[in-house]
């Protein structure tokens, strides 16, 4: 088996993409090598632990409003191809995605961090839910097969907040600088939102290198 590292922050529809791309791939190769590992990446770590209002973060980041549309319009057009849905009329809120990430790693812990991970994609993405809220990060816990109670429990506590920051840090200091990032078996990088024709293309030659079958 070989590792996959993917840094991505569910607050990034470019994660989001990235992610259906590379389970389409997966799908067609049942027999893929990988073992997965989620890694937090935060877009913006100086956030407020609040969040802030979507709005007016969009205005600072582009500048004018015409210019976010554009590029919403973009990702719309890309989601159909990928086979998910925005919906950013539904989301008022940009979330510092820290506890985000504990949950994440949570997850993993019990190995649901992939369907954690999804189930963050859509209720940001999809239904505009904040998803830097504890008592929401609990419920979708709860919905994704974890312990809701524990996990809230954890969010009353500073548990793992020292850790996820410091892998963060470690994976700008590796040289991560935008996210998706994959990493394959601690070597080869794959940045950004590849398609799954890509994937097949990468997978096979994995398989074909390791003199296995390829599906």
């Amino acid at each position: 088996m070989i590792r996959l590292d993917i840094f991505a922050d569910p607050v990034c529809p470019w994660c989001y993409l990235g992610k259906a791309h590379l389970d389409r791939a997966l799908e067609t190769r049942p027999g893929h090598p990988f073992v997965i590992e989620w890694q937090p990446f935060q877009l913006d770590p100086a956030l407020p632990r609040g969040g802030v209002d979507r709005a007016d973060y969009l205005l600072r980041i582009f500048g004018e409003p015409q210019r976010a549309v554009e590029a919403h319009l973009r990702l719309e057009e890309l989601g159909r191809a990928a086979g998910v849905s925005f919906d950013f009329g539904a989301i008022r809120r940009v979330p510092n995605t820290l506890d985000a990430h504990r949950l994440i790693h949570w997850a993993g812990l019990e190995g649901r961090q992939s369907a954690m991970v999804s189930a963050l994609f859509r209720a940001y993405w999809r239904e505009g839910r904040d998803i830097g809220d504890t008592a929401t990060l609990a419920e979708l816990a709860g919905a994704a097969g974890l312990d809701a109670g524990a996990v809230a429990r954890l969010f009353a506590s500073d548990a793992d907040r020292d850790t996820i920051a410091a892998r963060d840090r470690h994976a700008r200091e590796r040289g991560v600088s935008a996210v998706p990032c994959f990493i394959i078996a601690d070597h080869y990088v794959l940045s950004g939102a590849q398609p799954p024709d890509l994937w097949q293309k990468v997978i096979d030659e994995i398989a074909a290198s390791a003199g296995g079958p390829q599906g």
